[in-house]
């Protein structure tokens, strides 16, 4: 077992400090929330004119961190559906746009949901004020195939209004900070202006600090370096076409998930938490593996009758799914067949959804709702899969070797300055970080724009 010493690169800085420089150019910062445009761009020197936010507990954060009596005339814009003009000589205009009405947690209402409808509301101004350039974020859903007929609307909105538009998703993680955190950007720039069409979105830094690197409570756990297993070790020969860019296929994963709708080397379940024999494991393993079959019904989980069992497992006794209904891990339905009493995956089990290892290179998204997501406060080793497995259930789930993400962590998450104010309860300080724009991709998409603009 080989430990490694884990330390914050040199190059970046983290985090981001509020700092005053000489006023270079002005901007407009609509959606504001509490701030995430504002701290970047004030770092580059610019000067804000006003803010728009309906969020109140938001304006109050917002207004702590940057309203003074330096800037106090500064325009508070309210409602963006109620503005009928911005300051003259605007050079940026930000924000960051309703996302739910884009997201899967939004149910992909799109331009029904009336926060989808606030990109016309964006566009009129824009068109009104005519800015040297703007700068919008939304979460990547936006260009997804199912809404990709809809940003191509919105883009060229804003080209029928004399801009040239580029998007791209970004991802925090590319950009200093421990986050799987993708979001689409559009950057406009008006057609009139030189080397308009120049404008190229920041390469990824290649700075990668781990989730322990930048978070107080974990910071001096070990880092042990994992071992390398083939793909018959950890899949069984099959490689989950699931996976993302942050698991790798020949290491253990960094996450342990607590669903019975899943499986996986990481995947806890139920039966794994509370007694239960070999066979009662095997029947709950069935379930897991036929629920999606289309034989047994045309949801994308399906309870599985008594005589269905008996197909797959011909000496099954009812007895046997009675008991693991009594165990709280089946129940019955109103047709009588079984299904898991966990039957929703991101509800989790325990009121536990997820809990990231602090040697992580990444935590999950950070969303405004929050997930049932913990962070281990001790690392572990293992060299199988199953023996992973097994160490973690006895030396941090059972022990309780964990803790939530709270606002602190998401202050950092989200490459926020170390001084920032956010609100004094917790679960709101936990939402507004959860609808911000991460600091660190807003300052490099941003330094990118000043340089084609020539400020």
């Amino acid at each position: 077992m080989k430990i490694i010493c884990s330390q914050i690169p040199k190059q970046i800085e983290l985090p981001l400090q509020l700092v005053t420089y000489q006023n270079k150019f002005t901007f407009i910062d609509l959606f504001a929330g509490i701030g995430g445009f504002r701290i970047a761009l004030e770092k580059l020197g610019g000067q804000c004119l006003g803010y728009s936010e309906v969020d109140k507990q938001a304006i109050k954060v917002y207004k702590q961190n940057f309203i003074s009596y330096l800037n106090k005339d500064e325009l508070d814009l309210g409602d963006i559906t109620k503005i009928s003009e911005l300051p003259p000589y605007i050079d940026i205009i930000v924000g960051g746009v309703p996302c739910q009405p884009w997201s899967v947690a939004g149910c992909l209402k799109g331009f029904e949901d009336p926060r989808g409808k606030l990109w016309f509301d964006v566009i009129r101004l824009v068109r009104k004020s005519q800015p040297k350039a703007f700068i919008f974020e939304n979460v990547s859903g936006l260009a997804s195939p199912k809404n990709r007929d809809n940003l191509e609307l919105i883009l060229q909105q804003f080209q029928n209004i004399g801009y040239c538009v580029k998007w791209k998703i970004l991802n925090a993680y590319d950009f200093g900070l421990p986050q799987n955190r993708d979001r689409v950007f559009i950057v406009g720039i008006k057609n009139n202006i030189d080397r308009y069409q120049e404008y190229k979105f920041p390469n990824p830094l290649n700075i990668h600090p781990k989730v322990l690197d930048i978070l107080e409570d974990i910071k001096n756990i070990q880092v042990v370096e994992k071992v390398k297993l083939g793909s018959e070790t950890l899949f069984r020969g099959v490689v989950p076409p699931s996976r993302t860019r942050f698991q790798k296929n020949d290491e253990l994963n960094d996450f342990f998930i607590f669903s019975d709708l899943r499986n996986g080397h990481t995947t806890i379940h139920s039966w794994d938490i509370i007694f239960t024999t070999d066979r009662e494991k095997m029947i709950c393993l069935t379930l897991l593996k036929h629920r999606r079959s289309k034989k047994y019904g045309n949801k994308d989980g399906n309870p599985l009758s008594f005589k269905n069992f008996q197909e797959i497992i011909s000496d099954i006794q009812v007895s046997e799914l009675n008991e693991l209904v009594k165990k709280s891990i089946l129940r019955l339905t109103h047709d009588n067949k079984y299904e898991f009493v966990n039957s929703k995956n991101m509800t989790g089990i325990n009121d536990i959804y997820r809990i990231i290892l602090p040697t992580a290179d990444i935590v999950p998204t950070l969303t405004a709702t929050g997930a049932k997501d913990y962070i281990a406060t001790v690392s572990i080793y293992a060299t199988h899969p199953e023996d992973y497995k097994n160490i973690f259930l006895e030396k941090i789930y059972r022990n309780k070797k964990y803790i939530p993400i709270t606002a602190k962590h998401a202050c950092k998450l989200q490459g926020f300055p170390a001084n920032f104010n956010y609100h004094e309860k917790d679960d709101i300080a936990r939402k507004h970080f959860g609808n911000a724009v991460p600091v660190p991709v807003v300052e490099y998409v941003a330094k990118e724009l000043l340089k084609t603009l020539e400020i």
